[in-house]
C-alpha cells in the first residue's frame, strides 16, 4: 500500500468517526437504495461490457450491509432491477439476470446473517430465475441478521395494483361486495397487500449516481421518507458517503407530511 493510500485511509478513518458522532444514534430502521449508475460508471472507466459495472456494483453489496448493521439498521431495500429493465433485449438482460442471482444467492450463503426477502413481479422474469431466487431466499428462513428486501422486476405502480388486487381476491373469496369493501377499504388495507407488508415504511432513501428522482421506488412507502442524492455512481459508493447519509438523516426534523 503506497503512502498516499494510507494517509487517506488515516484521513477518512478520523472523518467517519466524527460523521459517527454527528448522527448521534439516530439512525433510521429501514433503508432504501437504488443502486443506479453501473453502467456508466463502466463506461466511464474504460470497459467494453457494461456488465462489468454491475459486476462491481454487485460486491459493493454485502459492504452496504454490513455498515448498516454496524448503524443498528433493521431493514434495507435493494431495487436491483425495474419492471422496465425487464423489456431490455436479451443479451442485455441474461447476463444482468445471471449477475443478480449470484447476489442473491451469495446473501443466502451459510455464513451470512442476512434474511432475504425477494420482492416484485417474479412473473415477469424467467422461469428459471424466479426458482433460483425465490430458493436461496427460502434458505435464510430463520436467521435474526439485518432484513434484506431484494426488488427484482420491481416497479412502484405494479406493487400498487398488484396489493389492490390482492385485496379484491381476498374480499371476493370472503363473500365481500364490492360496495361492502367500498365502505371500510382505507390505506391499511392496501398497505397490508404491499411486497413490505409487515415491515417499517423506509425511514431514509439513498439513490447514487446524481439522479434526483425516485423513478418509481417504493412509491408508496416512501410518503414520509427523506431522501438523500449522492453523485457517485453505486460502484464508488463508500462507507463515508453511507455514513454521511446517516447524518444527514440524523439531524433533519421528520415532519412526516406537516
Amino acid at each position: 500500500m503506497s503512502l498516499r493510500r494510507r494517509v487517506a485511509d488515516i484521513v477518512y478513518g478520523i472523518y467517519d468517526k466524527r460523521l459517527i458522532q454527528q448522527a448521534g444514534g439516530n439512525h433510521p430502521r429501514h433503508v432504501g437504495v437504488v443502486l443506479d449508475g453501473n453502467r456508466r460508471w463502466a463506461r466511464e472507466a474504460g470497459f467494453t461490457d457494461v456488465n462489468d459495472g454491475h459486476r462491481a456494483g454487485a460486491r459493493r453489496i454485502t459492504d452496504l450491509l454490513g455498515w448498516c448493521q454496524e448503524a443498528g439498521v433493521e431493514v434495507v431495500t435493494l431495487w436491483l432491477l425495474s419492471t422496465d429493465n425487464v423489456n431490455r433485449p436479451e443479451h442485455e438482460l441474461a447476463p444482468l439476470l445471471e449477475i443478480i442471482s449470484d447476489v442473491v444467492e451469495g446473501l443466502a450463503h451459510p455464513e451470512c446473517t442476512w434474511l432475504v426477502r425477494v420482492i416484485g413481479a417474479l412473473d415477469v422474469l424467467p422461469a428459471e430465475t424466479a426458482q433460483r431466487l425465490v430458493t436461496a431466499a427460502k434458505r435464510t428462513e430463520g436467521r435474526t441478521g439485518v432484513e434484506v428486501n431484494v426488488a427484482v422486476g420491481y416497479g412502484g405502480r405494479r406493487e400498487i395494483a398488484d396489493a389492490v388486487r390482492k385485496l379484491l381476491q381476498q374480499h371476493a373469496e370472503a363473500g365481500t361486495s364490492i360496495e361492502e369493501l367500498a365502505e371500510v377499504l382505507d390505506v391499511d388495507h392496501i398497505a397490508e397487500h404491499l411486497y413490505t407488508s409487515g415491515q417499517p415504511d423506509p425511514d431514509l432513501v439513498i439513490r447514487t449516481s446524481g439522479e434526483q428522482r425516485l423513478s418509481g421506488f417504493l412509491l408508496w412507502q416512501s410518503a414520509h421518507s427523506e431522501f438523500w442524492f449522492c453523485e457517485a455512481y453505486w460502484p464508488e459508493f463508500r462507507r463515508t458517503d453511507f455514513l454521511r447519509a446517516l447524518r444527514d438523516y440524523a439531524i433533519r426534523h421528520r415532519r412526516f407530511g406537516s
